[in-house]
């Protein structure tokens, strides 16, 4: 039990991530978390309980009963509607077949999965960089437990820290990971050296999160079998006109099921049993809430998207970092007006800035101008020097 307690706090820390805003949260957490309830919901269900009930002749007992449950769920049933004939032939027959509720839980790991594929790549990305926003943001949350002296340290630290990311001005040497990087990063014209590498990089994991959910969204629509281009405007025209439950033959309620028994030599005995799966109600709304959260999530990564590219390529990163120096009042307008704009375009220049923002997202505004202060202050006292001496 304690090595399972060990292990769920892992995950949990692996989990608890905060170096991404929360539509990215949405997909590589919440969703992630979601799929992976809902495939233990549904294995649940298989395993543990009923997930079929065949009509069997009354002459039968009860082992052949079970038999012919196992049997059908085992082989696969078809479908056919109450009000058509049941086909003849054993090859139109097995085009009926329905044999992927087995594989649902499966899939929804896969689903999974591919959802929190981004913030890997997004996480080895970020390690790479030499910046551990994540690490930045553990260490800020917990500065409000600490005193002012340990709280100064800390800025310190990470004011060095960054300082040194930020003078880098050649990129990394490193394995694999570090070299499609730099070849992405080239095509891209995004550089170390042009300080907007960082930047480039999550634009292209928010495009990997919106790729996915919106792909995700598409599959689930042709999977669903839908008479509409969206599976979602059918749901929501049937409760609106109160026209009973959900009509998808993907997650029939009543199938059947054909099957042969031997008995005494070559003799055999062919059956064909009606069946009714109780588990295609629970999978059927389960997949019509996922339809609706995956537009959801793939919304709001749009959203995301054009809310970041129009602060990078818009916004006034100056005026940014002026606002939180204001707020402290370390900022005069006289005699730093010029110097700030060096500090902010030759010095952060755009990932440093995008750091910031970023760490505004997750972290409270007091601390990440504190954070720009120390930064600021170390630019004036030591970059300024050096310039001079030059």
């Amino acid at each position: 039990m304690g090595n399972m307690l060990m292990a769920f706090s892992r995950v949990n820390q692996v989990g608890s991530r905060n170096d991404d805003d929360f539509a990215d949260r949405m997909s590589h957490r919440y969703t992630a978390i979601l799929l992976v309830v809902f495939s233990i919901l549904v294995t649940g269900k298989q395993y543990t309980g009923d997930p079929i009930h065949c009509w069997c002749p009354n002459e039968w007992v009860d082992w052949q009963v079970d038999y012919a449950n196992s049997l059908c769920w085992v082989k696969n049933t078809y479908y056919v509607p109450v009000g058509d004939s049941i086909p003849m032939d054993d090859l139109k027959r097995r085009r009926l077949e329905i044999g992927y509720y087995q594989w649902i839980p499966i899939v929804l790991l896969v689903q999974s999965c591919f959802f929190f594929l981004p913030s890997i790549v997004w996480r080895v990305i970020n390690t790479e960089s030499g910046i551990n926003i994540n690490k930045i943001v553990r260490i800020f949350s917990e500065t409000d437990c600490m005193n002012p002296e340990v709280r100064d340290k800390t800025v310190t630290y990470l004011v060095r820290h960054l300082d040194r990311c930020f003078d880098s001005g050649h990129d990394r040497k490193g394995g694999c990971c570090v070299k499609l990087k730099y070849s992405l990063t080239q095509k891209l014209c995004c550089t170390r050296r042009d300080g907007n590498v960082l930047v480039c990089l999550y634009l292209f994991i928010k495009l990997l999160y919106i790729g996915n959910a919106a792909g995700q969204v598409a599959l689930l629509n042709v999977f669903l079998a839908s008479n509409y281009t969206f599976y979602g405007v059918e749901v929501v025209e049937t409760l609106l006109h109160g026209t009973g439950e959900m009509t998808t033959k993907r997650f029939p309620t009543v199938t059947l099921c054909d099957f042969k028994i031997r008995v005494f030599g070559r003799n055999t005995h062919r059956h064909t049993l009606q069946c009714v799966l109780p588990i295609n109600v629970f999978n059927e709304k389960m997949y019509i809430f996922l339809w609706f959260w995956l537009l959801l999530v793939a919304v709001a990564s749009i959203y995301t998207l054009f809310q970041w590219l129009m602060v990078i390529c818009l916004g006034n990163r100056t005026r940014y970092i002026k606002m939180h120096l204001r707020c402290i009042g370390r900022y005069d307008k006289k005699s730093d007006k010029e110097l700030i704009k060096k500090f902010t375009n030759g010095y952060l220049r755009q990932d440093g800035v995008f750091i910031l923002r970023l760490l505004s997202k997750n972290i409270n505004d007091v601390i990440v101008s504190e954070l720009i202060n120390g930064l600021w202050s170390h630019y004036k006292n030591f970059r300024e020097k050096r310039s001079d001496m030059v």
